[in-house]
């Protein structure tokens, strides 16, 4: 990788500024926002600098028609939900020309999303943020979580297996967190059990590797007005892209980016891609997680083969494929924002694409052997293999890249996936 990435936010409600040279950086990472919402980001080259405020305002207009559009008109700009199922072959054409007939669009988007009264927003929120041995992270994060605009119920910190005293040491110097010790090594076993000690009626997740937008629980919260909305998703935007590892996670491996537009996963969404197996994973990220209190009765607790420390992953998107199988609603919204800081080494970054496969993996099978949707085995015998055979002959016919820095973990992820649940096929939900 040449020299790194800069990212920049600027909110457009306060002015366009000219952009000037950046000595040392290759590129600038610009997010646009609106007020504190973020519309779209762009990615500048430091050879298009100096850059006047005009064409920084032509650049943010194209970024951010579709998202404004979203949130003006109920038809007409929704995001496709996935490669199987574009919502808009039913909601019709995008409709540039009503958006364009708008007088002050912006101003009117400040109506639709930026004035809310507090009082109508009621539910209780409990924070989970579950680690191990990760405590300046740790303390990075909790610190964030002090600038919230709207104060949770409470912060729960689950301390899960760990070999030293440390994050005990961090969370008592937080008097808002409560600390609970998880001895059994597992994501999925401490964020079940912080479920099962929490109070809110929403239960929010994020990870020790993130900072949150101090608008994050109040977006969360809104987002619940649907009664048949059980899970919510946020916008995860990169801490920071300094190194080769952050910038193939954040823009090859695109696992945490799913746009500045409004998603709902509904009955529709899940029966079209069900033959396919459900792309549950674009529904967004355990960085970014919500649940209403309930759903956890109706379908149960997060598998405890999945996740970190056990298969590796998937835990959040296992959970997402029973909440739409027993027909509710999972819904990304992306003004909940938090950032996260990526891995910085490839070594890092290699070992977590391994564990992300093994999971991945694991999670089809998981899936197969609840519901013998034969979708989930569609895509492991089928949609896989496929994609990974086209991404080495790419390489082959015109070079190996960035995105083939990760290939072979991978795909020795995918093996140790189906050998994983071959293992633990009978342990089941605990």
């Amino acid at each position: 990788m040449g020299i790194p990435y800069k990212i920049l936010h600027i909110k457009l409600n306060e002015g366009i500024p000219t952009l000037p040279h950046a000595p040392g950086c290759g590129v600038l990472y610009v997010v646009f926002w609106w007020h504190n919402i973020p519309l779209g980001h762009r990615e500048i080259s430091s050879a298009q600098l100096p850059m006047q405020a005009m064409q920084v305002a032509n650049l943010a207009v194209q970024e951010i028609t579709l998202s404004v559009g979203d949130k003006l008109f109920p038809e007409g700009f929704k995001a496709p939900l996935s490669e199987h199922f574009d919502c808009q072959e039913q909601s019709g054409a995008l409709e540039f020309s009503s958006l364009l007939a708008l007088e002050r669009p912006m101003e009117k988007l400040s109506e639709v999303l930026l004035i809310r009264e507090p009082q109508s927003i009621t539910p209780t929120v409990s924070v989970v943020i579950c680690t191990r041995d990760r405590p300046e992270q740790l303390e990075r994060c909790l610190k964030s979580l002090q600038n919230l605009s709207h104060t949770p119920q409470e912060i729960i910190v689950v301390d899960n297996a760990p070999s030293t005293e440390e994050t005990l040491l961090v969370v008592s110097q937080q008097p808002e967190c409560r600390y609970i010790l998880e001895p059994r090594p597992g994501l999925s076993a401490a964020r079940n059990t912080g479920i099962k000690n929490s109070r809110g009626s929403i239960i929010a997740f994020t990870d020790d590797d993130v900072l949150v937008h101090p608008d994050w629980v109040m977006r969360l919260k809104e987002s619940f007005q649907n009664p048949l909305v059980m899970a919510v998703t946020g916008q995860v935007l990169p801490g920071e892209l300094e190194t080769e590892a952050q910038l193939i996670f954040e823009t090859k491996l695109g696992n945490f980016g799913w746009g500045y537009r409004t998603r709902t996963f509904d009955q529709r969404f899940f029966r079209a891609t069900k033959h396919l197996g459900v792309p549950v994973w674009r529904i967004g990220a355990g960085a970014n997680m919500a649940f209403r209190r309930q759903v956890f009765e109706l379908v149960g607790y997060f598998d405890e083969r999945l996740g970190a420390g056990a298969s590796g992953c998937s835990e959040d998107s296992e959970i997402w494929y029973r909440i739409l199988a027993k027909g509710w609603i999972c819904q990304y919204e992306p003004k909940a924002v938090v950032y996260h800081y990526h891995r910085r080494d490839l070594d890092g970054l290699r070992d977590q694409m391994y564990r992300y496969m093994r999971g991945h993996v694991t999670a089809l099978m998981v899936q197969f052997g609840r519901y013998r949707h034969s979708g989930n085995l569609l895509r492991l015998l089928f949609f896989l293999p496929v994609y990974y055979f086209k991404l080495l002959l790419f390489g082959l016919l015109r070079g190996f890249g960035l995105r083939h820095k990760t290939y072979l973990q991978e795909m020795l992820g995918c093996l140790a996936g189906v050998k994983f649940y071959v293992q633990n096929r009978n342990v089941g939900d605990r």
